[in-house]
């Protein structure tokens, strides 16, 4: 079988020789080559330690681990080394390195105990650089690049090993709203060009559902639910992990969305994504849109400006401050902190002004 399994696996922690501590058990997965499989699931779920488990980085529990129907978990390291790469969340120091000689520390599985770089060592470092458009990175001290040059370049040192794995977990844990999305739209692009099995363990819900292929999402009880995203979003399972008193799941955007505490109604007349924004900017202050029938306000669009129509009179608002004002003077009751739920990614790849990918 191509790719990643994962058999009745238990991850967790021996505490002694005669006592375990498992943080996920019975997982049954599959992550396939060429495709971007994304795992996700609450703050202290068991993500990374599931990622140490399939990186080798400490022993399973129970189960198995087979990649392209070989024991992953039995292999000898070198031989490991050989066909799975991993970039953790941990900063690298790494001293007066450039990018360049960053990149050829993944060859050294390929090298043996010499270390030199013979001319293939050399070509397959090139192209790491080249794969993730940092070729122009390739004579600058890692210390002087950005989060998201240094991502790339970690990316590179891990792509420049050759593996048919590449495991990440929360790569984009420092980027900014651009570079996070061209980061997993780079993942998404090198599991295609390369025939990778990548697994990536994110807090970037929306966006992975926009470009996972397959995801991998922890539940509340400590179970692994898999699937395409439309598939979890339509049977309830990513409402079911992520909902809270405070923010919804909103299947049809794709994105979270403030409870309206109130019991306050409005409706909006005005193009996408107008109406889209004005309800959100007013759902922050306790009313709840509807699409149709009566509701206890209306909004219409005027230019720049906005028309409410509330309790039988009429107010011009000259444009967005205005608005949030009216609503916060007229709302439904008390608004949600969304500070308290903050693992919640609110952004959208049309909101980033970042290009969506290009189907493949």
């Amino acid at each position: 079988m191509s790719g990643l399994a994962l058999v009745d696996l238990a991850v967790g922690y021996r505490q002694s020789r005669r006592s375990e501590r498992a943080v996920l058990d019975g997982l049954v997965a599959r992550a396939r080559r060429g495709e971007l499989t994304a795992l996700v699931g609450p703050n202290g779920s068991g993500k990374s330690t599931l990622l140490r488990t399939l990186a080798g980085l400490q022993p399973a529990l129970a189960g198995a681990v087979r990649l392209d129907g070989a024991d992953l978990l039995a292999m000898p390291p070198p031989e490991r080394a050989l066909r799975l790469a991993v970039v953790l969340t941990e900063r690298v120091d790494a001293g007066l390195l450039t990018a360049r000689e960053l990149v050829a520390i993944g060859r050294h599985p390929h090298t043996g105990p010499s270390g030199a770089l013979r001319r293939a060592d050399l070509d397959a470092v090139d192209a790491a650089l080249l794969a993730v458009d940092a070729e122009h990175l390739a004579a600058r001290r890692v210390a002087e690049l950005s989060d998201g040059e240094r991502q790339r370049v970690l990316t590179a040192r891990a792509l420049a090993q050759q593996p048919s794995v590449l495991l990440l977990d929360e790569p984009s844990a420092f980027l900014d709203v651009s570079s996070r999305v061209a980061l997993l739209g780079l993942l998404r692009t090198l599991a295609r060009e390369q025939d990778l099995c990548v697994v990536v363990s994110t807090h970037d819900l929306e966006l992975v559902l926009r470009l996972a292929d397959h995801v991998w999402l922890v539940d509340r009880t400590g179970g692994l639910r898999t699937g395409p995203p439309e598939q979890l979003v339509t049977d309830g399972a990513i409402a079911a992990v992520f909902d809270t008193d405070g923010l919804a799941f909103d299947p049809a955007s794709g994105t979270f969305a403030l409870r309206a505490a109130g019991a306050v109604t409005v409706l909006v007349r005005a193009p996408q994504p107008v109406a889209e924004l004005v309800g959100r900017a007013l759902a922050r202050h306790g009313w709840r849109p509807v699409g149709a029938g009566p509701a206890d306000a209306e909004i219409e669009q005027t230019g720049d400006g906005f028309r409410v129509h509330h309790r039988g009179g009429s107010t011009t608002l000259a444009g967005w401050a205005e608005l949030a004002d009216w609503g916060r003077s007229n709302g439904g009751g008390e608004r949600p902190d969304p500070l308290q739920e903050s693992h919640f990614p609110a952004t959208t790849l049309r909101e980033s002004g970042f290009p969506e990918p290009r189907p493949q």
